[in-house]
């Protein structure tokens, strides 16, 4: 069967399967279960209602369990098992021997350096590209150049800045603009820049601030016109200079997006493989968590240690996202 005329008929299966599904549930519902006919129409009208949103949520809560929760289960056996041994419990040793290699602690120690890094960053230019392109006549159209990298996929970023980087022979042509710019200006030889220890880290987190930069500067100016003038022109007229109305004004007044922007880079942060993977593939001291996770799981076909990497990513991200959640709906109400 054709590509095309497969993916229609995917569509319409699928589209006819649902609305299907919620006929033949609020059918059962109103006409089985919960009549609303007889001496108890009126309790059975209620009763039906209660459950109705049920019928609809149901789907997707089925398919997160089977997309979500059941991949988590099942992440956490495999890590409490061993492949080599047919698949047999052997409790805690994955953890053990992966608490025991040294590549395991120098992804720590880089994801450690990325969550410093990276949110700190992007969050600090993105304020301050919000708060800058607000007064300028042309600031949406600066705006959407900024924001631009965030259409661009990781891995497409990672070849973008591979090629910054790029390192060719002395003597010959440097096609790497920053190997053009430091051979230009200090006459020395090109360097491979993604090789260098503990720099080529930062070399790597340059390309992540570039894309949530866009990100922050988005949310963050968003918040930035919702402070009310009229905090402002009190400031303004007890003699506040543009510093003082910002430091002490407008940023304590979005605090608490500034800390959701936060934490939803640091999200991204500890789950971060797609650029090491393209950049350096954790070569050189430049191992994070999820390539080492990859390196385990389909390099050395050892499922029990990827699996228990898997599960300390999870252990590290889940207490971050529920705060994030927490907070943004505070911000919501």
């Amino acid at each position: 069967m054709h590509p095309a005329l497969q993916g229609l008929l995917t569509i319409v299966i699928g589209v006819g399967a649902c609305l299907a599904y919620f006929w033949a549930s609020n059918q059962i519902l109103d006409k089985v279960l919960f009549p609303a006919k007889g001496p108890n129409a009126g309790r059975n009208i209620n009763r039906a209602n209660m459950v109705r949103p049920w019928l609809f949520l149901f789907p997707a809560l089925f398919a997160l369990t089977l997309y979500l929760a059941y991949p988590v289960l099942e992440t956490l056996r495999l890590s409490l098992t061993d492949r080599r041994m047919g698949g047999a419990w052997t409790g805690f040793d994955n953890y053990t021997q992966m608490f025991s290699e040294a590549k395991f602690w120098e992804a720590m120690r880089n994801n450690m350096l990325w969550l410093i890094v990276v949110p700190a960053l992007s969050t600090a230019f993105g304020l301050i590209v919000a708060q800058l392109t607000d007064r300028l006549r042309w600031g949406n159209v600066a705006k959407s150049l900024i924001f631009m990298p965030m259409a661009i996929s990781f891995v497409g970023a990672s070849v973008i800045w591979k090629l910054v980087y790029d390192a060719r022979p002395p003597g010959t042509e440097q096609i790497g603009v920053l190997n053009a710019l430091y051979v230009f200006f200090t006459g020395g030889e090109p360097q491979q820049w993604l090789t260098i220890p503990l720099w080529n880290n930062f070399f790597l987190m340059v390309v992540l601030i570039w894309i949530q930069t866009g990100f922050a500067m988005v949310i963050l100016s968003a918040a930035l016109r919702g402070i009310p003038e009229e905090t402002v022109e009190a400031a303004i007229v007890d003699g506040a200079g543009p510093f003082q109305i910002f430091f002490k004004i407008k940023v304590p007044q979005i605090y608490p997006t500034i800390m959701v922007v936060w934490t939803t880079i640091t999200l991204v942060v500890l789950k971060i493989f797609d650029i090491v993977f393209a950049m350096t593939n954790g070569q050189w001291g430049t191992q994070v968590l999820a390539n080492y996770m990859f390196d385990k799981l389909f390099r050395a076909n050892d499922w029990g240690v990827g699996s228990a990497s898997a599960i300390i990513i999870m252990v590290l991200v889940t207490p971050i996202l529920v705060w994030n959640v927490v907070q943004a709906r505070r911000e919501m109400r």
